[in-house]
């Protein structure tokens, strides 16, 4: 199993945002986005995830290009944003088993996602009367409720407190030792310190 892209491409309007980018990941690898604002960290993670596509390149799995059959690459990938993603009208057990349910995940997952990030005892309060910092890891507890071989994070730890980054740096750790890859923008330590790093936009 590996996830690749080679001499891949960006431009936004009539801006290049990035060019000539490549990176390997295999099994229990992270690659952590470094650069400026703008370098193009979040588009690098939205062509992983097939919501946007290259100028140039092409990505693969295991080989194939994801372009190929993009609909069976998201089913095996997390996606978690700037944003938290979270329904306010839903209760916090109800947005991550949506997201379970959309996965087509195992729903016996849900009440130790909810107990990893710490909102357990949240599970049936409605996502409009949460603290951003709740919020987010309500958002992150999907991470855990599933599991997708390839996570891509655009910087998972906003909004949340020490407490928060230390959750997240445990279920990192163990989705990597369970053979699972991580792409991050992330300007936070995760624990990643064996990690390959991109930067892009260097002068």
């Amino acid at each position: 199993m590996s996830f690749t892209g080679d001499n891949l491409s960006c431009i936004r309007g009539d801006y290049l945002v990035f060019q000539d980018v490549g990176f390997t990941l295999q099994p229990g690898e992270a690659l952590v986005l470094r650069g400026r604002n703008g370098a193009g960290k979040s588009t690098l993670l939205r062509l992983a995830a097939t919501l946007l596509r290259p100028q140039t390149g092409v990505l693969r799995w295991q080989g194939e290009d994801i372009a190929e059959d993009p609909d069976r690459h998201r089913r095996r990938l997390a996606f978690v944003g700037h944003t938290d993603a979270v329904k306010p009208a839903l209760t916090v057990k109800e947005n991550v088993a949506d997201w379970v349910r959309i996965q087509g995940g195992d729903m016996d997952r849900l009440p130790t996602a909810l107990e990893r990030f710490g909102v357990d005892h949240l599970a049936e309060t409605p996502a409009q009367y949460l603290s951003a910092g709740q919020r987010r890891r309500t958002g992150l507890a999907r991470l855990a409720a599933v599991s997708a071989p390839l996570w891509l994070l655009d910087e998972p730890t906003v909004s949340l407190d020490a407490d928060g980054v230390a959750c997240l740096q445990a279920v990192v750790a163990e989705h990597r030792a369970k053979g699972g890859m991580v792409m991050a923008a992330t300007h936070i330590d995760l624990g990643l310190d064996d990690t390959v790093l991109l930067t892009l936009g260097a002068a």
